[in-house]
């Protein structure tokens, strides 16, 4: 930013050659500098509005954005580019994509489905997932208000084996939710109408037994369930790779110097103390003692 000095330095050198390169010569600046200091002096110290340059996309800009709104965002700028061709449009088809995308973004931004944060209620939600990682499977569980983890190992993903975990996690806890919220796991799916989930008659019966509701995530909405999938990965990464349980080289889980199925989920037993008793960070308390003191009490008998 020139000072009004200098400004007026190049002001006069500029009235006694008649020209910009002179000016910047004479100044010690660039041609470019005088230029803009003179314009901002005609126009009475007031910066000149920069006239909006046109884009060679514009003629197809509402065929774009026809296209977008009709599949909902879908389609690619390389499958709509032969339309705009054919349309008219001769620049380049980089040029062309910053359209396709400037477009997908407007139509997202007017027709998103509009999120809010969860609000949980006490002895309400239990959030289930499964991961897996070299081979070890792992099941992960959080009780949404009091943020208590839940983490045990498994070699398959099995409607048994989730049921199983499921059952040793209410013992564990000392209590059954009124919903456990599942994604669309196809062990415990049976089959999807109207975008909604039908359960196999074997979790139907499990659920009826504990007196719980079974419940799935929206499709392709993994925001739904990210207090969980937020655990899976916690536990990959902490207990999984930074307890050495796998191998990530070999996928070894067992045989010397690795741990078995058995040694591991002890590891994970003494890893869900350990969390569960550690102040968390978005709730500001600590979970087993949320757990213990409120959420208990209004948890189902398991």
């Amino acid at each position: 930013m020139k000072s009004a000095r200098e400004r007026m330095d190049i002001i006069s050198a500029y009235r006694d050659v008649g020209s910009y390169r002179g000016a910047a010569a004479i100044c010690a600046t660039t041609p470019k500098t005088v230029r803009r200091v003179i314009e901002r002096h005609d126009a009475g110290g007031v910066v000149p509005q920069r006239k909006p340059r046109s884009r060679n996309y514009e003629s197809v800009a509402e065929l774009v954005a026809g296209r977008v709104e009709k599949t909902k965002g879908r389609i690619s700028a390389k499958r709509l580019l032969p339309d705009a061709r054919a349309a008219g449009y001769e620049g380049s088809a980089r040029n062309f994509r910053r359209l396709v995308a400037q477009a997908k973004a407007d139509w997202r931004r007017d027709h998103h489905r509009g999120r809010r944060p969860a609000v949980w209620s006490p002895g309400e939600h239990l959030v289930i997932d499964w991961g897996v990682i070299a081979g070890l499977h792992v099941f992960c569980a959080v009780l949404a208000w009091s943020r208590v983890r839940f983490v045990r190992f498994a070699v398959d993903e099995r409607a048994e084996t989730t049921l199983n975990m499921l059952a040793e996690c209410f013992e564990t806890i000392g209590g059954v939710p009124k919903v456990v919220l599942a994604d669309r796991m196809g062990c415990l799916k049976a089959a999807v109408v109207a975008d909604l989930v039908v359960p196999t008659p074997d979790y139907v019966r499990f659920a009826s037994h504990y007196r719980f509701r079974p419940d799935f995530c929206h499709g392709n909405d993994p925001e739904s369930k990210g207090i969980v999938e937020n655990l899976v990965g916690y536990a990959k990464a902490d207990l999984i790779i930074g307890c050495d349980l796998v191998d990530l080289d070999t996928g070894d889980t067992g045989g010397p110097g690795r741990p078995d199925l058995a040694a591991a989920n002890a590891a994970a037993q003494q890893w869900c103390a350990e969390v569960n008793a550690v102040t968390h960070s978005e709730i500001a308390a600590i979970p087993a003692e949320r757990l213990a003191e409120h959420e208990l009490d209004v948890l189902g008998c398991r």
